[in-house]
């Protein structure tokens, strides 16, 4: 009977200790989401849910009331759990952009139901709906704002494909009507980039896409590549693959850069996107700028780029009559590694592609600082531009690679005192001063000068960094790489502000197994370098066979005639083609192999190995349980 009683009461204890953890648990989480509801914590690896150092920025410099709208019809999301997620996402940074802006930025969700006064606003706002079944319904999932002076700025659809750079778009829109008088920045070079080229590879394009990139910030100038003088109201001045500028350009660049201008110089040893009418490159599209950056402290390397196994992208390639798959090792994609975190220029880029990039050396004799903001990683080698011109062979360049055990400089920042180019003073015209050059001569710089200059111009062109995709009619750009946002942190940086710097897109970034990484880079070096040997022993082969064939063959009307020994010589020939490619689809095998043994061992490790540990784990507790328990037992009988 006591027995009986004894378990009755555990297991009232038991019920009772159960229902008071349900009790807590609730408690706990009523009390947390009223105290709590503040604080947050991101454990994202891009923190994709913290708001970045631009955005803070531009919050607090606020001066004057936005308005954003938001328009998001309740059917989309019940047809659409992605993009009801994506509003989800959306409305919170809005309101943290309301509570972080001090009530400057006020915030207004919409539900623009059909034939609704809301659906009328929004139509007149400029959104764009989407049909979600057959009568005609459209949701509506999109951004109005306004300012103070009626300014608007709107996002007509929030697109899916674009969700890593909301923060991006929606703060972008904010700084644009909270400064609505913006930084001029001069644009000098020849390359068709703002519109009106015809030839390749620019074939009906109006326009670069960064250049719309570019203007969505600042006030964007085209200037002559012939002048005497930079204008006065230019704030930064922007310089693409300068090449074949006359000696009044060139000290019209040099003086302005001595009066305080700002630069951003983007330089090439071998610009890929600088492509003759006629597509005929008699000889290489180098950037002919030493004269100034020199006595900025850096200088272009003559005829080479920067090839580098570490950040090497993966291109198709034909190799022996089939497409293949192999590192081209001068088309880069650069990732942190790659940059100066702790400049605000580079300090929060992700990835930047480059294409044949030129290399930048340092200068010595000047009074300048040089702080490299780009760099390749251990594994690379400066390689003559020749060989990638016209036709490059990317499997050569690849087995051929020799790495020089230390990092190549890609992008620097220039700052301190600079002395002129041009010490005898500005060029003349048949022997007295030019007419139209700036009355003052300057030796050097009255403040310490802020330049930067980049050695690659192909990493402007939209290829390198951006997919176009069609919504609705519309040309959407979705970017892959964080090209443009250096650009635009150069740029801003230089202009003097640091509102924009950490603003930028979180794009998806590709982390690669480094260890399968170099194993497949190693496998595949000695692949092809056996891979060239029998490739050349089997044409040797099929030459000599087909030789063979056409010396002693004779047709008599009826097909080949030959004599025994030949066809014996053609049986023997056959034999050693069937030979050679047998070892050559045996080599193609081993390219793979340590791949495939390290994956089977990882899916063991993940599938199998793991679970099995955690079973015997859990298995062993339980046992030292039971064995702990049972002189306890036995002593209370």
């Amino acid at each position: 009977m006591m027995k009986r009683l004894e378990t009755m009461d555990r297991s009232r204890l038991a019920l009772g200790g159960l229902l008071l953890a349900v009790v807590l648990f609730f408690s706990v989480n009523v009390f947390s989401n009223a105290t709590f509801q503040g604080l947050r914590l991101d454990l994202t690896e891009g923190r994709v849910f913290t708001l970045s150092e631009g955005t803070l920025n531009v919050l607090a410099t606020i001066d004057e009331p936005i308005a954003l709208r938001l328009y998001y019809s309740k059917l989309l999301g019940e047809r659409s759990p992605s993009h009801a997620t994506y509003f989800e996402r959306t409305r919170e940074l809005l309101e943290r952009y309301r509570d972080l802006s001090g009530g400057l930025v006020s915030f207004q969700l919409l539900n623009p139901e059909p034939f609704s006064d809301d659906e009328d606003s929004a139509l007149a706002a400029g959104m764009q709906g989407i049909p979600l079944n057959n009568s005609g319904e459209l949701g509506y999932f999109g951004l109005a704002a306004t300012n103070s002076t009626d300014d608007q700025a709107v996002i007509p659809f929030f697109t899916t494909e674009r969700e890593g750079f909301l923060e991006y778009d929606l703060t972008k829109i904010v700084y644009a009507l909270a400064n609505p008088e913006r930084k001029v920045v001069g644009l000098m070079t020849d390359l068709p980039i703002t519109g009106g080229g015809s030839r390749p590879p620019f074939n009906q394009q109006p326009a670069w896409a960064i250049v719309d990139q570019i203007k969505e910030f600042f006030e964007l100038r085209l200037l002559p590549t012939a002048l005497r003088q930079i204008p006065d109201d230019i704030d930064t001045l922007m310089l693409i693959h300068p090449k074949g500028l006359n000696d009044f350009t060139l000290y019209a660049i040099d003086q302005f850069v001595l009066g305080g201008g700002r630069v951003l110089a983007f330089v090439d040893a071998n610009a890929e996107v600088d492509v003759p009418a006629d597509g005929r490159m008699q000889s290489l599209p180098v950037s002919t700028f030493n004269k100034i950056l020199k006595t900025w402290g850096v200088q272009l390397a003559n005829n080479k780029v920067a090839g580098d196994l570490e950040t090497a992208r993966r291109v198709n390639v034909p190799v022996g009559g089939k497409m293949s798959v192999a590192d081209y090792v001068v088309w880069l994609g650069l990732s942190k590694a790659n940059f100066d975190t702790k400049d605000a220029v580079t300090g929060d880029i992700s990835v930047i592609n480059v294409a044949s990039a030129g290399i930048l050396e340092t200068v010595k004799g000047t009074d300048t600082t040089i702080s490299p903001l780009i760099t390749t990683g251990k594994k690379s080698m400066a390689i003559s531009a020749e060989k990638v011109m016209r036709s490059p062979d990317v499997v050569g360049l690849f087995r051929d690679f020799k790495p020089g055990g230390k990092p190549l400089t890609l992008a620097a920042r220039i700052q301190g005192t600079i002395k002129t180019a041009f010490p005898a003073g500005g060029p003349k015209e048949n022997g007295k001063p030019a007419v139209g050059i700036p009355e003052k001569h300057l030796a050097q710089s009255a403040s310490p000068a802020n330049l930067i200059v980049v050695a690659d111009v192909d990493m402007l062109h939209a290829r390198f960094w951006t997919e176009t995709r069609n919504l609705m009619g519309q040309q959407l750009l979705v970017p892959f790489a964080n090209n443009a946002d250096f650009v635009i942190n150069a740029l801003d940086n230089l202009g003097g502000s640091d509102a924009l710097i950490g603003l930028r897109g979180r794009s998806q970034v590709a982390r690669p197994f480094q260890l399968v990484q170099e194993i497949r880079q190693a496998a595949e070096r000695q692949f092809r370098d056996k891979e060239q040997a029998l490739q050349a022993k089997l044409e040797a082969a099929q030459a000599k066979l087909q030789n063979l064939m056409r010396r002693r063959g004779v047709k008599d009307g009826e097909g080949l005639v030959l004599s025994a020994e030949d066809q014996a010589s053609i049986g023997s020939f056959r034999g050693e083609l069937v030979k050679v490619r047998k070892e050559l689809r045996f080599v193609q095998r081993e390219l793979r192999k340590d791949i495939d043994r390290l994956d089977g061992f990882l899916k063991f490790l993940n599938i199998a190995f793991i679970p099995l540990l955690l079973g015997a784990i859990a298995i062993g507790l339980v046992l030292i349980g039971r064995v702990r328990r049972k002189p306890k037992i036995m002593a209370e009988q």
